[in-house]
């Protein structure tokens, strides 16, 4: 059965892949957004002047969490939406797929472009930024992880409010530009008041972002670990519940 499992979620990524592969827009801001925009949040980073962190770990973490946001939620918002509207969601429910199968391999390519990216900038910020080697590595991992799930349930969610392809970016919105201001990507959290950071730590992606920051600067207690990783569990939970509810197969008419 596994087997067969397998099979059906290859199949279905390969054409993914496939689709994916022909929006040109969706491709560039895929792969160009997470590296171009750590750049130009590198000012406000230098005259953050936080204890002791390095330049080349924040941008790292900036660069990983734009990686969420555009090449995973972004990316997967529009491809929702774009095979529901195709009716092709519809078709795909009339065979064998189950409905977790159908949306896990329509975003599996996506994902696996999130990690590679994640790999690349990590290896990159570390020999050209000197961000140096992880000090809790696992942390990382467990980040990358929880992130690049959370983005992608997050994205079935969104496609779920968004009527047409080209209001995908609309509706992508609040999430991207909040993640970026409160969850530590452009704006990192040491530099927010206290109040307003505690508040920030319980958006969705702050957990996953934090725990990427923490795997190299192991700044966090494992009590703090654990309360950031029950959080993105939290949402996680909460937001594939809400797609199992209200998730659109067919195009609103």
């Amino acid at each position: 059965m596994n087997t067969v499992v397998t099979a059906r979620l290859r199949a279905l990524s390969r054409a993914e892949l496939l689709l994916f592969g022909r929006n040109r827009s969706a491709v560039l801001t895929a792969l160009l957004m997470p590296l171009v925009l750590p750049v130009s949040v590198r000012p406000a980073m230098d005259q953050a002047g936080l204890k002791g962190i390095g330049l080349g770990t924040l941008t790292l973490t900036a660069a990983i969490g734009f990686s969420f946001l555009f090449a995973v939620y972004s990316s997967l918002v529009g491809a929702f939406v774009a095979r529901r509207e195709e009716l092709v969601l519809k078709r795909l429910r009339t065979g064998e797929l189950s409905d977790a199968e159908i949306l896990t391999g329509t975003a599996l390519p996506v994902l696996c472009l999130g990690l590679a990216q994640a790999v690349l900038l990590a290896v990159g910020c570390t020999v050209l930024l000197d961000a140096g080697a992880p000090r809790a590595p696992y942390l990382t991992l467990f980040g990358l992880v929880l992130g690049l799930l959370l983005s992608a349930v997050l994205a079935a969610l969104t496609a779920a409010v968004t009527r047409t392809t080209e209001s995908a970016q609309i509706t992508a919105a609040p999430l991207v530009l909040v993640s970026m201001m409160g969850s530590g990507i452009a704006v990192p959290a040491d530099v927010l008041p206290h109040r307003l950071a505690a508040v920030c730590e319980l958006l969705p992606l702050s957990p996953a972002v934090r725990l990427v920051r923490a795997g190299w600067t192991g700044e966090l207690s494992a009590f703090e670990a654990l309360r950031a990783v029950a959080t993105a569990l939290a949402w996680t939970v909460v937001a594939v519940f809400a797609v199992r509810r209200w998730f659109r197969w067919e195009p609103r008419r």
